[in-house]
């Protein structure tokens, strides 16, 4: 047993250094003296680093940085450059998108432009570590379902910052940089297009969003609960069925219904992940691009009830007796 580790034992087994696989011809090595750390040894391997960049690793970072920097410099002048007002109020501070008035140009740099460079930064700090995660995956020999993983969440964040504000000839539509600014843009879609919960692709979404946690926490909890068989090796007993895969299969058949092996419950999580941000992706951009309301499509469809008018629209004093 002391040879492998979960969770709740308290052996680390050290030994040497590894470099890793070689890398192949033309790439740049590895950087970083790897170290050992023993917080990081209680929940896997304690070793930390070395480190492979490479070229698109550091033009994702800077372009990253860039992003950061100029979301977070404008957020500091709205508070005078004080540092501690800063703090204070963060999660209320926001990058804001251009007004209206500017349609899908770039507006002056204090009326939103910063936002359009901000966000043009960003997406190609994304895009770019996304191709690091697909080559990475390819050169090591791997699948690259990670990187697929990565891209469905890409989808949710172009949707709603490029693809629909596009679509609706106005960059005014996307989502502004801030905690809760961004959920204050949530809520007001969801109240203009007629409440998001009669999406269905955002129903969908929250059923895959839950789904996958309730997934991934079952998955957890059946290798952890086999882990004095050795559950945690899962690749070997993926090959060479054992004592933990066998109880762990008996037990989900017993107690789930339905049988799931160490493999096909990453298949299971995997899909049920990656679609929670594609669905509501799709819901995102059909918003106010093919649907205006989605309460009334809902009632049109037949998938809630029309509701008879419980109140009585009260008269504006100020236009009583007023002629059009």
């Amino acid at each position: 047993m002391a040879e492998y580790q979960n969770l709740f034992t308290t052996v680390q087994p050290v030994g040497p250094a590894s470099a890793g696989v070689p890398l192949p011809p033309g790439d740049s090595e590895r950087i970083g003296t790897p170290f050992f750390l023993h917080l990081a040894g209680r929940l896997g391997n304690a070793q930390i680093g070395p480190v492979y960049l490479g070229w698109l690793g550091l033009a994702s970072l800077l372009f990253g940085t860039l992003a950061f920097n100029i979301i977070g410099f404008n957020m500091l002048a709205q508070v005078d450059w004080n540092p501690l007002q800063m703090i204070r109020q963060l999660f209320w501070l926001a990058l804001d998108p251009p007004a209206p008035k500017y349609g899908l140009s770039i507006a002056p740099l204090n009326d939103g432009g910063w936002w359009n460079i901000a966000g043009l930064f960003l997406t190609v700090s994304l895009i770019l570590w996304w191709a690091r995660m697909y080559r990475r995956a390819r050169q090591l020999g791997l699948g690259t379902h990670v990187a697929w993983a990565f891209a469905a969440a890409i989808w949710l964040y172009l949707v709603v910052g490029f693809f629909r504000p596009v679509l609706m000839g106005s960059w005014s539509e996307s989502v502004p940089f801030g905690i809760f600014p961004h959920l204050d843009w949530t809520a007001a879609l969801s109240l203009r297009y007629g409440n998001l919960f009669y999406n269905p692709f955002h129903a969908l979404s929250i059923v895959f969003l839950y789904g996958s946690v309730l997934l991934f926490a079952m998955h957890g909890a059946t290798i952890l609960a086999v882990g004095r068989y050795g559950g945690e090796r899962e690749i070997e007993q993926i090959i060479d069925r054992g004592t933990a895969s066998e109880r762990a299969g008996l037990f989900w058949r017993w107690t789930m219904g339905f049988n799931a092996s160490m493999e096909s419950i990453h298949r299971w999580a995997w899909w049920f992940a990656v679609l929670c941000p594609l669905v509501g992706g799709i819901g995102i951009l059909l918003t106010g691009t093919v649907v205006d309301n989605w309460y009334l499509w809902s009632v049109k469809h037949n998938v809630v009830p029309s509701y008879p008018a419980m109140w009585v629209p009260t008269i504006d004093p100020a236009l009583i007796g007023v002629k059009p």
